[in-house]
């Protein structure tokens, strides 16, 4: 009786912390996103600022920007991946592109294909024996 109590209780924590971890994922992606918007208004204005006065202003802050935006747009596309293979309990590669608005846009399903290869070298996630990625 005592080992069903302790079953249950631990089934209560694992699911618990899953549910604390993914609601810190989502802020962590809204933050991520809110970060690309302003990145991707500062751009703006130095483009501005740049055709009105006919110097280019694009060297200054914003490839320091763009160098920090890069690395968070591929920590979250990781955290998409995971979070779409989680929802979906595990998605081939072509599924996954279709889930995420990404199919025959070359540039996007290579980040794909790489962000899965990392993850898969992180233990991550695996490959079950229908091809399709899983949490590890």
């Amino acid at each position: 009786m005592a080992e069903e109590n302790f079953q249950d209780f631990i089934r209560r924590e694992r699911e618990r912390l899953h549910a604390q971890r993914q609601e810190i994922f989502q802020q962590q992606q809204e933050l991520d996103n809110k970060l690309s918007d302003i990145d991707r208004e500062l751009s703006a204005i130095e483009a501005y600022e740049g055709a009105k006065t006919g110097k280019k202003t694009a060297a200054r802050p914003s490839s320091r920007a763009s160098t920090r935006g890069r690395g968070l747009r591929r920590g979250s596309r990781r955290e998409d991946l995971l979070n779409v293979i989680r929802e979906h309990h595990g998605l081939t590669r072509g599924q996954i592109l279709e889930k995420l608005g990404l199919k025959g846009d070359k540039s996007g399903e290579m980040s794909i294909s790489n962000a899965l290869t990392a993850l898969t070298k992180n233990n991550q996630i695996r490959r079950d024996e229908n091809r399709r990625y899983v949490i590890a």
